[in-house]
């Protein structure tokens, strides 16, 4: 097991330096130019002597490899430098917004989980009865409905109902946990539904699927409690393909909530990615690539990891 964990983190390495490759390339390839927004902001013209200036300055005068060569090694050193377009650290201008999206995804994770397990579970247990017909609709409904029209339902219902809206203002929960929670619990539920409806119907079917083995009926057979069944041998044999859907979206939720993020006006990962891409901030945009790509391959590290300690079966050589 060692070695194997050994080999997935050092797989980690050329995955990334892949990454870093095509992003930086990419982002050349894209047409517009940083300086010349920058520029179009105070007027509609600028003087080629200004532009060549500030291109000197941002070190995009240089030869393409030259620039990658040093943004590379500032990689190496945990060195992003600074945004193109604020001028800010880029490990200050993430950092705020990495909690925010961060605490964000776990709350809806867990919202997630807690809806979608009893309900698939109990929907492959009362396969074509009435409750099967109701948690499918229930999920159905969860998939056609986008996250940030529910968010803005939340909003409505609350204002008109209670007279009341949600802190528009981030506040780390550290500082202050219920200002916090009320704010962020509403777009958790917003996303979180959606999420629990993907992870509803991977649940029903891979325990269908796990309630026809043979094993399950021998169990039932030999007259083993309904509830030690599912428990110890149908429910972790259908965990593997939930917990792969739930780690997955996991992690698309750390860059990916960018219309749910402005409903309710949180500056996370995701709105950042776009006004980075938006400005050509090529420093900043780069870094974000880096760490959502960072994040997905966590992610599915652990997911395989968990796999052995969910399936002994599994073995690693």
């Amino acid at each position: 097991m060692t070695r194997y964990i050994v080999k997935r983190v050092l797989l980690m390495i050329p995955t990334l330096l892949s990454v870093a490759v095509l992003v930086f390339f990419l982002m050349r390839v894209v047409p517009g130019d940083i300086v010349e927004l920058r520029f179009a902001g105070e007027s509609s013209f600028a003087q080629k002597e200004s532009l060549d200036k500030e291109r000197a300055r941002l070190g995009l005068d240089q030869p393409i490899w030259k620039q990658f060569a040093s943004w590379m090694w500032g990689i190496l050193r945990f060195d992003f430098g600074t945004s193109m377009w604020t001028g800010a650290s880029i490990l200050d201008e993430i950092r705020l917004r990495f909690a925010l999206s961060l605490q964000l995804a776990i709350m809806a994770t867990f919202i997630a989980v807690l809806l979608a397990i009893p309900l698939g579970v109990v929907a492959a247990l009362k396969q074509d009865t009435w409750v099967d017909y109701v948690v499918r609709i229930f999920s159905i409904a969860g998939l056609a409905t986008p996250s940030f029209w529910l968010g803005i339902m939340f909003i409505l219902a609350l204002l008109i109902v209670f007279h009341w809206l949600p802190p528009m203002v981030y506040t780390p929960f550290w500082q202050s946990p219920i200002q916090n929670l009320a704010q962020l619990i509403w777009p958790a539920l917003a996303v979180g539904y959606r999420y629990s409806a993907v992870a509803t119907r991977m649940t029903r079917s891979a325990m269908l699927e796990v309630l026809r083995e043979d094993y399950i009926r021998t169990a039932r057979a030999k007259g083993l409690w309904q509830q030690l069944i599912l428990s110890r041998h149908a429910l972790k044999n259908a965990m593997l393909p939930v917990l792969t859907v739930i780690a997955l979206e996991f992690a698309f939720l750390m860059g990916g909530l960018v219309v749910t993020e402005q409903v309710f006006n949180l500056n996370g990962l995701g709105l950042l990615f776009v006004e980075s891409v938006a400005h050509r901030d090529y420093t900043l945009t780069q870094a974000l690539v880096l760490l959502v790509a960072f994040v997905f391959i966590f992610v599915n590290f652990m997911v395989d990891l968990a796999y052995a300690w969910i399936d002994p079966r599994i073995k690693f050589r």
